[in-house]
């Protein structure tokens, strides 16, 4: 099989073959999950199609030995820290996928096109993680983003589903369309849109090309939208209330994760940190996210817009060690998202459980008093906001140590002050919640869900596992640690 590069001709190689084999099981459930669609539809089978799928390909990446650096020229790099990232996106989709099955069976509409959507869009997020070069880097993100938006719109009979689904669509053409350009203008610059090219003409530069700057200024605007940073944060709260939770959380986690990512190894590529531009650039922008998520987060009614907004000011916190640079630069950034994915994925795991088929448990309302009515629940929920508001002993403490101590040791002095400041911040509206379930007050009548209890034992069994993860990172931090030591630099 060959495979025609920019400069010369390759042959794939066994060990190539085998690194490509995580996409090929992703494509080929998608693929397998229409089929059995066409031939009958059964949303339990299908959802065990999904689940095996991603567990199969997780163990497949974990357990079969490849080189430690495998390179598909010109598009894919399969390094350590892509495969970190690559099995990080699969066991966070697994988990979804087994949060999704209860919620989506109480609910009339079509349930099994949804698994498709969320096969091809952990494709998209996994093609992500491993790119090199704007093809592969678009390619793996008009996948993401196509999928996204049926997913957030899939509930069609909701009344904010179609207009959170056409806002995500609106903001994801305007967002490829600045990367487009941007990409075109990087092309026009160095004649190559793969990372490493790239960085070999710039290498001389102490300071960027004029052309540059615009072409790289425009890529980060499309970057910017996707990870919903400010200034480009507006769509994040309508988009979040709008979606069925097992989406809001995978935009949260998955979607965002894979972005960080490829903008993590872009940088790094280019040596970005050497040009003083593009650090002031990402440093107003991190201040901006911290500041302004946190305090429109303080004024909200709604758990999910609360958690939307959140988001942001943790963005702003990766940042922080993604501006850092150097090796615990980038552990930190590999700790964090696993210390963000498992709370994020808990909280609105919990938020799921607590959802009848009429609409999504996300008012205070529906809170209020959970810790009377369902205390371990309660519990639950609450050490998974802990650990967003990073309070020790959970994984978000030791993440944001992770984040503090690659700041101070980059002497991003300014960005580490304001992370404390914002961390206290945040604390504020994550307390309220828990003061909110803790109110000896009836919640208000809701239809009772009538599901079969086996329905809730996956979900049940993988929340309690996201809580055991939570604990055992946060109190056993050096062994994540040692992980991604191992797999990202050796």
């Amino acid at each position: 099989m060959l495979f025609l590069s920019e400069r010369k001709e390759v042959v794939m190689s066994r060990e190539d073959l085998l690194n490509i084999v995580p996409l090929f099981i992703l494509t080929s459930a998608a693929i397998l999950i229409l089929f059995s669609i066409a031939i009958k539809r059964n949303h339990k089978v299908i959802y065990v199609i999904t689940a095996l799928s991603l567990l199969a390909d997780f163990i497949f990446l974990v357990t079969v030995d490849t080189p430690a650096k495998g390179i598909i020229e010109p598009l894919f790099i399969f390094d350590g820290f892509g495969k970190f990232n690559f099995g990080l996106i699969l066991i966070t989709a697994l988990a979804l996928t087994m949060l999704s099955y209860a919620y989506f069976e109480q609910r009339e509409e079509r349930k099994e096109e949804y698994y498709i959507l969320l096969i091809l869009a952990t494709l998209g997020a996994c093609t992500l993680v491993i790119s090199k070069h704007f093809v592969s880097l678009f390619l793996g993100l008009e996948i993401l983003s196509v999928s996204l938006y049926s997913m957030i719109a899939y509930l069609r009979k909701r009344k904010r589903s179609d207009e959170a689904g056409i806002k995500y669509l609106i903001m994801a053409a305007f967002s490829s369309a600045f990367m487009l350009f941007g990409m075109a203008l990087i092309y026009y610059t160095t004649g190559s849109m793969e990372f490493g090219a790239i960085a070999s003409y710039l290498a001389p530069f102490s300071k960027l090309p004029l052309l540059m700057i615009a072409g790289l200024g425009f890529l980060l605007i499309g970057i910017g939208f996707k990870l919903g940073v400010v200034p480009f944060h507006m769509w994040i709260a309508d988009v979040y209330e709008g979606a069925p939770l097992p989406v809001t959380s995978f935009i949260a986690t998955v979607s965002k994760g894979g972005i960080v990512i490829l903008l993590v190894r872009f940088f790094l590529q280019i040596n970005g940190h050497q040009y003083t531009s593009l650090v002031v650039i990402f440093s107003v922008v991190a201040i901006a996210s911290m500041f302004i998520g946190n305090l429109l987060a303080l004024q909200q009614q709604n758990i999910k817009r609360i958690l939307a907004y959140s988001s942001i000011s943790h963005m702003g916190y990766i940042l922080v060690a993604f501006l850092a640079g150097g090796s615990l630069g980038i552990e930190a950034v590999a700790f964090y998202l696993v210390a963000y994915f498992i709370t994020t994925v808990g909280a609105f795991g919990i938020l799921t459980t607590l959802s009848d088929s009429q609409r999504d448990a996300e008012l205070f309302d529906d809170v209020r008093g959970l810790f009377w009515r369902r205390p371990w629940t309660a519990a639950i929920f609450s050490a998974m906001l802990l650990s967003l508001a990073g309070v020790p002993l959970t994984a978000g403490f030791v993440g944001e140590f992770y984040i503090v101590a690659a700041g101070v040791q980059g002497n991003m002095w300014l960005l580490v002050i304001i992370l404390v400041i914002n961390s206290a911040i945040g604390l504020f509206y994550y307390i309220r919640i828990i003061s909110i379930m803790s109110e000896k007050q009836e919640a208000i009548d809701r239809p009772e869900v009538t599901l079969k209890p086996s329905v809730y034992f996956i979900s049940g069994i993988t929340i309690a596992a996201l809580v055991i993860a939570l604990f055992w990172v946060g109190i056993f931090p050096d062994r994540l640690m040692t992980l991604i030591r191992f797999l990202i630099f050796s």
